[in-house]
């Protein structure tokens, strides 16, 4: 984990609202109680991808994209990352 990152600095202010909860659990099919802490999870994975674009967080770990807003630390969505086809 790069401590170094703002993001996993202050992942501890991480939340969403409630329609974000709604939407990353349909978007990633979860089935989980407690979508923030599965978000956090990956995020402080060895792993994730972090990478900031514009006022955004872009974190990308296993096959998803977790997006957080990089002032308020709001879960913002997640989704599948799309089929990438090898050429």
């Amino acid at each position: 984990m790069y401590i170094d990152n703002e993001l996993l600095k202050n992942v501890d202010k991480l939340h969403t609202t409630e329609l974000g909860l709604e939407r990353i659990k349909r978007n990633l099919s979860l089935d989980t109680g407690d979508v923030v802490d599965w978000c956090k999870t990956r995020i402080k994975s060895a792993h994730a991808v972090i990478t900031r674009n514009g006022k955004n967080w872009n974190v990308e770990i296993d096959d998803c994209i977790i997006t957080v807003n990089s002032y308020s630390y709001t879960i913002i969505t997640a989704h599948k990352t799309p089929f990438r086809k090898e050429s």
